[in-house]
């Protein structure tokens, strides 16, 4: 895919003009992302059936597996990019965490209940849209990488983070499909290789519905949580997208990443609470009402967030 906008480079430039052109960009960046949340928000509504636990596995073990090899096996990418991401990921992660074990107390809540939520971003569901759509097929690679880190760690470190036991340790993820994609797409990238026709064909087919099919359970999400302790839940929201955001510009300086490597960890660490935080609040009791508040309010953030960090970035 042709990236829609050209990008980053060196330091964040100050925030100039929006120009109707500028405007236009960041509108055709954001309506896909906005129609197909709508759509599962209008769908959720009206009252109709939806399988958040189908989707989700089907997304994570069928469709993103089939989105990784059909995107690496024909974008031209540096392996090397690759592998900055997925460190500036793990980095990211890191000092995300601290804040998660350090800002709680402060506020007098409890660690266990927010730290997933400043670990964990929505990097699927709306990170890699948003990074395919500005960036092209490069920005979605490299999204990818981000993601397939988080993904990898985010079953059994997030049910450990929620109060859990480990959900199989290692076995857990060594059942993981996407953890075979990447290792063959790592295998691609590295020798040039491309997937055999037939195979493209039908990953490309099926990893074509990961991205529509995460933003519209998106949407159902806000449909179905509520807002409680608002308050309390706009003040981590804020923290979640500014604390990443700035954590994202130290990593970045401290890899020195540039151009479209720069501005996919931007995106990326930027990102509202994944929805999957309040699904492990939920099963092991820690505070779902408050993680849900915090899941809706950082979104409904991030609508604003984004297009002003792409103002920048453009």
């Amino acid at each position: 895919m042709r990236s829609i906008v050209p990008v980053c480079s060196g330091d964040l430039p100050s925030i100039m003009p929006y120009n109707p052109a500028m405007i236009y960009n960041i509108f055709s960046i954001m309506a896909p992302v906005l129609v197909c949340a709508a759509i599962g928000y209008g769908w959720a509504r009206k009252g109709y059936g939806f399988d958040a636990e189908f989707v989700a596995r089907l997304v994570l073990n069928v469709a993103a597996p089939c989105l990784m090899l059909a995107t690496l096996s024909t974008v031209e990418l540096d392996l090397n990019a690759f592998q900055r991401s997925a460190q500036a990921c793990v980095l990211i992660a890191v000092l995300m965490a601290i804040l998660g074990y350090l800002i709680p107390p402060l506020l007098g809540d409890s660690v266990r209940v927010y730290l997933p939520s400043f670990v964990f971003p929505n990097v699927g569901n709306m990170g890699l849209p948003v990074c395919m759509l500005a960036f092209g097929d490069e920005g979605l690679a490299l999204a990818l990488a981000f993601f397939m880190v988080l993904s990898l760690a985010h079953f059994p470190v997030g049910t450990l983070m929620a109060g859990g036991k480990e959900a199989g340790g290692w076995s857990a993820i060594a059942k993981m499909p996407i953890l075979y994609a990447v290792v063959l797409a790592v295998i691609l990238l590295w020798q040039g290789w491309q997937l055999p026709e037939p195979i493209l064909n039908s990953a490309q087919l099926i990893g074509g519905m990961a991205i529509p099919l995460m933003l519209i359970a998106l949407g159902v999400s806000l449909q179905r949580l509520e807002v409680k302790q608002w308050k309390t839940a706009l003040l981590y929201s804020t923290i979640r997208i500014g604390g990443g955001l700035l954590v994202g510009l130290v990593v970045c300086w401290v890899l020195n990443l540039e151009g479209v490597e720069r501005g996919v960890v931007l995106i990326q660490s930027s990102m509202p609470v994944a929805v999957f935080n309040y699904l492990f609040a939920e099963r092991f009791q820690r505070q779902p009402e408050a993680i849900a508040g915090v899941v809706v309010m950082s979104t409904l953030l991030s609508f604003i967030s984004v297009p002003l960090l792409l103002g920048i970035l453009l």
